[in-house]
């Protein structure tokens, strides 16, 4: 209770009778040095780690499917998991974060990821693969929806350079274990529990940069959305009287769009994290040289998770981005489906473009609404509904691959859905908040 007043009152009238028991200074709240240097650190190896579990799955799935004698619908049931996960438990993220602190959180996050790498090569069978990937998902989960969170406890006025360097880091994981799981796997013996387990060490690396900062008080106290009191969104206005609750995000149409926008995109996204190795190597590609298809067209992120969040902030309307990146997409999808092993390489290349909607999307979220617990209410309402939007979609490829006996109705599925991406991104990115709406 102490803590609302300090977020109204000029800095000069404040009184302290006890500063030596309040470590951050009652006007800025900035953690020690050593604290950010810490939390830079966990940062990035954590975002490292966001991504590897699927991207090494897929670029084995079709060991792991014959090992564990699965068909093209449950391997499609494998694919769908990830965006499961990120719906169920994602959406508990700031309420753990309020109880126990976002730093504790994200480190419990890492654990799962730990275990749940550590366990699935111990699987003999589909149930104990799925629990096994579902464990690290669930990490991945809590870990992924809480990224901003930390970045705006504590670094408030860095915002936009520290999402960028998460976000290269999360995109480099993913293009690492997608490039790599074939070699590794070869190197250690040819078998696809080792090449899959090795990525635990990663995770091992993480858990022990955020073991430090479980206790961490340093930072600003969190709101009853799990965010700072202070942290404001660019633009930002004081928030309203307790005696006032801000009204439900679901009644704005931006925020249905925008939940659609990320819906549609993370369908693509984890399709193509899950089925493109496979779409090549039936096409005739080398194992390994799919998965380096697969790298390169995750790898697109790395310098764009830079430059498309930069462009979109400068705009008024970020739906001509959104165009732009559809288009990618459909001509991705149309070359993929005419020549996939003449032009791969280029049709990896537009795809990755067309998959970095991903970092546009959590820039327009940020872009919404006026506040910062604004902000954060619309990014678990508009992840945790786009991705129980795009739980379909990989299952229903992985459904019309086996009935059609090959890729040309998934492909063309694919290519359809980006249309109503464009329509529904250009919608979200109208120059309005929630606020406005509600």
């Amino acid at each position: 209770m102490p803590d609302e007043p300090k977020t109204l009152e000029p800095a000069a009238a404040r009184r302290s009778p006890a500063p030596e028991q309040s470590p951050p200074a009652p006007a800025t709240g900035r953690p020690a040095r050593w604290t950010l240097g810490l939390v830079s650190v966990g940062l990035v190896l954590a975002a490292l780690n966001l991504r590897p579990a699927i991207t090494s799955l897929g670029a084995l799935l079709e060991e792991v499917s014959a090992t564990l004698h699965m068909s093209g619908t449950v391997a499609g049931v494998l694919t769908s998991v990830p965006p499961l996960c990120f719906a169920v438990f994602g959406i508990t993220a700031p309420r753990l974060a309020r109880r126990f602190g976002p730093a504790a959180v994200v480190c419990a996050g890492m654990a799962a990821i730990l275990a749940g790498l550590l366990l699935r090569p111990f699987a003999t069978g589909t149930a104990g693969f799925l629990a096994a990937s579902a464990l690290a998902l669930m990490g991945i989960a809590v870990s992924n929806i809480l990224m901003p969170v930390i970045v705006k406890r504590y670094f408030p006025d860095r915002v936009g350079s520290m999402t960028g360097l998460y976000s290269m880091a999360l995109a480099l994981g993913t293009s690492l274990a997608a490039a790599l799981t074939v070699p590794l796997t070869d190197a250690l013996g040819g078998d696809w529990r080792p090449g899959l387990g090795v990525w635990a060490v990663l995770a091992a690396l993480a858990v022990l940069s955020w073991l430090p900062l479980v206790k961490d008080r340093n930072g600003p106290a969190l709101t009853e959305q799990g965010v700072p009191a202070q942290a404001k969104a660019p633009g930002a206005t004081a928030p309203a009287p307790s005696g006032t609750p801000p009204r439900p995000v679901y009644r704005s149409r931006t925020a249905w769009a925008l939940a659609c926008f990320f819906g549609l995109q993370a369908t693509g996204a984890y399709i193509t994290m899950g089925w493109m190795p496979q779409i090549f190597r039936d096409a005739g590609v080398p194992a390994s040289t799919a998965g380096v298809l697969l790298a390169v067209t995750m790898v697109m992120g790395v310098p764009l998770a830079f430059v498309i969040p930069r462009l979109a902030t400068r705009m008024r309307h970020q739906g001509p981005i959104v165009v732009a990146l559809g288009t990618c997409g459909l001509a991705g999808y149309t070359g993929l489906l005419l020549a996939p092993a003449g032009g791969a390489w280029v049709w990896a290349v537009l795809l990755g473009v067309s998959n970095c909607a991903f970092p546009l999307a959590l820039t327009m979220i940020g872009m919404r609404s006026r506040t910062g617990a604004g902000v954060v209410r619309l990014s678990a309402f508009a992840q945790s509904v786009g991705y129980l939007v795009s739980i379909p979609g990989p299952l229903l490829v992985g459904v019309l691959y086996q009935h059609s006996g090959g890729w040309g109705v998934p492909i063309a599925l694919m290519a359809g859905l980006m249309i109503p991406q464009m329509i529904v991104g250009t919608l979200a990115g109208r120059d309005r908040t929630i606020e406005d709406e509600s």
